[in-house]
């Protein structure tokens, strides 16, 4: 990839359409039970419902996913923007959340990969979804993997 093509992914990344485009795609999803939303090719996706940490309302976005045993596998990725996305600022202030997968509502608990886990998840999740290789190359932080384990029994 160019270093041009890497730019315009990050300010694609920046861009506050993606924040538009995210309630869309959650209005559909939810009122379709993820019949329409859930999978895009070998993309899979999920509703992640936050507590904002300034506001302390439900924070809802999509985010796409794989599954390592129990729990649902995220990446913090931002489109590969140098700043963290807000829902995972929200997770590290409070990390109990509620994951809606398909017509399925589940509470969650997340917590970052250890060290010793992320490049066995990383070789994952970019066979899943080529588009982290090129978010892990446009920036130079370290990106955090979530691994969000569902509570006991799960539903919601």
């Amino acid at each position: 990839m160019t270093r041009l093509e890497l730019r315009v992914l990050k300010w694609i990344a920046e861009n506050k359409i993606w924040q538009k485009w995210g309630k869309v795609h959650a209005a559909v999803y939810k009122a379709t039970g993820g019949r329409i939303g859930h999978s895009s090719g070998n993309i899979t996706n999920l509703l992640l419902t936050t507590t904002g940490r300034k506001s302390g309302k439900d924070r809802t976005v999509p985010l796409s996913y794989v599954k390592d045993g129990d729990a649902y596998v995220i990446v913090a990725s931002n489109g590969g923007a140098d700043r963290h996305p807000v829902w995972w600022l929200n997770l590290a202030a409070t990390p109990q959340a509620t994951v809606q997968v398909e017509g399925q509502t589940r509470q969650v608990v997340a917590s970052e990969a250890p060290d010793a886990e992320r490049e066995r998840l990383w070789e994952i999740l970019e066979r899943e979804n080529f588009f982290y290789t090129r978010h892990r190359a446009n920036t130079d932080r370290k990106i955090p993997i979530v691994l969000l384990n569902p509570v006991d029994g799960g539903a919601a």
